[in-house]
């Protein structure tokens, strides 16, 4: 298993791309589990649509051109809709994917629509690559940490899916008071490596049992 940790969906930009392009190939198919949105503004198909629908999506393009540019052709990406999907037909687009890739946006409650769906099990069966950004990344460790913000004002810890347990994350990282405060509280408490991808400009591939950092990537220790 490969599991891919961005900042963002630009995958087909040039550091990344040198670097993906040894994983990702024109043959495979993707599931995009699209659960991660806020629920005060997605409550209905129509709200789902206009982030992630076919027709004009907010980030549907974005996603998909940068799976093209590996050579994924449109129709072998297949989006697992919240509101469309049954837990069956959510399930063999799951089952059928050569990758899996979470969106960002909220980890806590992607998780909770994944076993609303009953893809837990399911996702933690996949032996082909995982990838995700932002919300999407940290969902790939067994338990992850979110710093204060405007939607998790308070420090937490949080259940992740438990493909990666060795290391933390720290997505987004500019230096500040707060992701400085909650990693040094991480490395105190779990004592163990946290990896801090800078805003838009860092990701790691773990393969293995083996990591690799992308781009701009700081490595906090105890």
């Amino acid at each position: 298993m490969v599991n891919i940790l961005l900042e963002g969906f630009d995958i087909d930009t040039p550091w990344l791309y040198e670097k993906l392009k040894n994983y990702i190939m024109p043959f495979h198919t993707v599931a995009v589990i699209a659960f991660s949105f806020r629920d005060e503004r997605v409550k209905s198909l129509s709200d789902w649509e206009a982030l992630y629908g076919e027709q004009n999506g907010k980030y549907y393009r974005g996603i998909v051109d940068g799976f093209s540019a590996y050579g994924i052709s449109e129709d072998k990406i297949n989006f697992v809709n919240y509101f469309a999907d049954t837990k069956d037909s959510a399930a063999q687009k799951v089952k059928t994917a050569d990758i899996i890739y979470f969106l960002g946006g909220l980890p806590d409650r992607m998780m909770d629509r994944i076993k609303e769906f009953n893809l837990y099990d399911i996702l933690i069966k996949h032996n082909g690559i995982i990838m995700g950004y932002s919300a999407g990344a940290v969902i790939q460790l067994a338990e992850y940490y979110l710093d204060p913000d405007e939607d998790y004002p308070v420090f937490g810890y949080y259940e992740g899916l438990p493909y990666l347990d060795s290391f933390y994350v720290q997505v987004h990282y500019v230096g500040s008071e707060a992701q400085d405060a909650a990693i040094t509280r991480v490395l105190a408490e779990r004592e163990k490596v946290v990896y801090a991808t800078a805003f838009k400009s860092g990701a790691i591939i773990a393969e293995n049992g083996k990591v690799k950092l992308l781009g701009n990537v700081k490595v906090f220790t105890k």
